[in-house]
């Protein structure tokens, strides 16, 4: 898109990444607003909302753009917080990234920059290289991914931190959140941990023996590494199976349970396509998990070897071809 005169709304977190698209923008001649996305927030919880909305101020202030606040809380609350709620507590494994992405940063946000009379939004995802988060997008329809710019989306983390420097931003030495997008600096594990609370169970190894304990069966996700209390015996152990009823966790010392070393199809859910997904293809079902080759049959993803690691039913399988997104889908039960 050529962005000369165009009115581009750029959703500036705070970060690096959002104020380096703007000023990219700003120097191919279009008329950016910076625009501040408010969330909801766990109450009595840290909070860094206001601090990153007075970094974004000052990023917009540099700029010399104009800068507004879109308060999302509600759509924060609804289909993010509540959906991850509920998914753990059935002892499914969301992926909150995902629907933040749909809902709120190109779903809310696209909505009033196109109400305020915007050519097309602009963020500060990377679409390839090391920091790809290519993953969390599959979800965001196409016809707003027409409409979205990624300005860094090519580049390195250090080449946007050179750009930083270069332009004089505020945040250029500003250090990289490590809290998922809804939660700010909160970790999933700290919230999870204050809305269900610490209930010791024992892991059973696949044989069914008791070789440690656990801190709660729904703080836990299929195929993570876990730390083990009173372990009997050294690890590393992988979650592989889950009894809600019982509190108890099966564990063994692979991602994939002796039943499963020749499984080669995940079924999913609610997919959203953004090209089709004819012939061989790449699948991703866990962020930063290898790519698989395979193919698509329906509503059921086949892989050409035995699955690495066993699916977490609730996560997403994101399908690639030549590095270009294809869609996604929710891994079934």
């Amino acid at each position: 898109m050529n962005v000369r005169g165009k009115e581009i709304f750029v959703g500036l977190s705070g970060g690096v990444d959002s104020a380096v698209s703007a000023a990219l923008l700003q120097r191919l001649g279009a008329r950016v607003t910076g625009v501040f996305i408010k969330g909801w927030y766990p109450p009595g919880m840290p909070c860094t909302w206001t601090a990153e909305r007075r970094d974004t101020m000052r990023v917009a202030a540099r700029l010399g753009v104009p800068f507004l606040t879109l308060d999302a809380s509600k759509e924060y609350k609804k289909s993010v917080i509540d959906y991850l709620v509920a998914e753990y507590r059935a002892g499914r494994t969301p992926n909150p990234d995902v629907m933040c992405n749909r809902d709120v940063k190109f779903g809310a946000f696209y909505r009033f920059a196109k109400e305020q009379g915007a050519d097309a939004i602009a963020t500060g995802h990377y679409r390839s290289g090391g920091k790809d988060q290519s993953y969390f997008l599959w979800a965001v329809p196409k016809e707003i991914l027409a409409e979205t710019i990624f300005p860094v989306g090519n580049l390195e983390k250090e080449e946007v931190r050179m750009l930083a420097k270069r332009f004089n931003l505020p945040v250029a030495e500003k250090k990289d959140s490590q809290g998922v997008c809804f939660l700010g600096s909160i970790s999933v594990e700290e919230f999870l941990k204050s809305e269900f609370g610490i209930s010791s169970g024992n892991a059973r190894d696949e044989k069914g023996r008791v070789i440690g304990t656990h801190e709660g069966v729904l703080l836990s996700t299929l195929g993570q590494r876990i730390a083990l209390a009173d372990s009997v015996e050294a690890g590393p152990w992988f979650v592989l199976a889950k009894d809600i009823a019982k509190n108890e966790l099966i564990v063994g010392k692979s991602r994939v349970p002796a039943s499963a070393e020749s499984a080669r199809r995940i079924a999913f859910t609610d997919a959203n396509w953004i090209l089709e997904p004819l012939g061989a293809l790449e699948a991703q079902y866990r962020y930063r998990g290898p790519r698989i080759r395979g193919h698509v049959e329906g509503k059921m993803f086949v892989s050409d070897a035995p699955l690495p690691e066993i699916p977490s039913p609730g996560q997403s399988i994101v399908f690639f071809r030549g590095g270009e997104l294809l869609g996604g889908g929710i891994i079934a039960p």
